[in-house]
């Protein structure tokens, strides 16, 4: 019988050893057996906890988005000015936990599920609302309508843009991609009519 209060950190725990089983072996070769192996728990404990590899996988996906919703809420609480705001959004997203590079291999894998996983579909959707959303409200403030819905579509592509060239190219620096969405979001902003 499972010690009282274990669950939360054996989730963590198996989480955690997914995202390396994934960054190690690739989506589809992230088995149960490896997963459990890398944990360092039977196969018996994944099912206990999460009913099926499905069921881990997108609790992983969850997981990872939550990292990423506390880095950007993180940052955005120390933010006064619009541009503050925007910087935080582009700061969060290149965290150097979330630019890590298991986590983005970890990405990209569930990235690639999305057409074919209706619930992952799902957390993908929200994810992408919720930086379209947050970009918007700052760049509304900012620009004028069209520009500002043209500069949140650019800087949504860049950030997810970069994430996938550091996951086929293997790249971890993300104080180079912080600055290539910081430039692109100044040039846009340079460009705003003066009010």
């Amino acid at each position: 019988m499972p010690k009282v209060g274990m669950e939360p950190i054996r989730r963590q725990q198996l989480i955690e050893a997914t995202i390396t089983s994934i960054s190690r072996y690739g989506f589809a070769d992230a088995t149960i057996s490896r997963i459990s192996k890398e944990a360092g728990v039977s196969t018996g404990i994944i099912h206990h906890y999460f009913g099926s590899k499905d069921d881990l996988l997108e609790a992983t996906m969850r997981n990872l988005l939550q990292q990423l919703r506390q880095d950007v809420v993180g940052r955005l609480a120390a933010a006064s000015s619009p541009e503050q705001r925007l910087a935080a959004i582009i700061d969060g997203n290149f965290a150097a936990n979330q630019f890590d590079r298991p986590v983005i291999v970890a990405w990209l894998a569930f990235w690639a599920q999305v057409p074919h996983v209706p619930e992952l579909a799902r957390l993908q959707r929200v994810n992408a609302r919720r930086l379209r959303s947050n970009l918007l409200y700052d760049l509304r403030r900012l620009l004028p309508p069209d520009r500002a819905e043209e500069a949140a579509t650019g800087l949504a592509a860049l950030i997810d843009g970069l994430w996938l060239r550091a996951s086929l190219e293997g790249v971890e620096k993300s104080d180079t991609a912080r600055s290539i969405v910081r430039s692109y979001l100044a040039s846009q902003l340079a460009c705003a009519p003066e009010a």
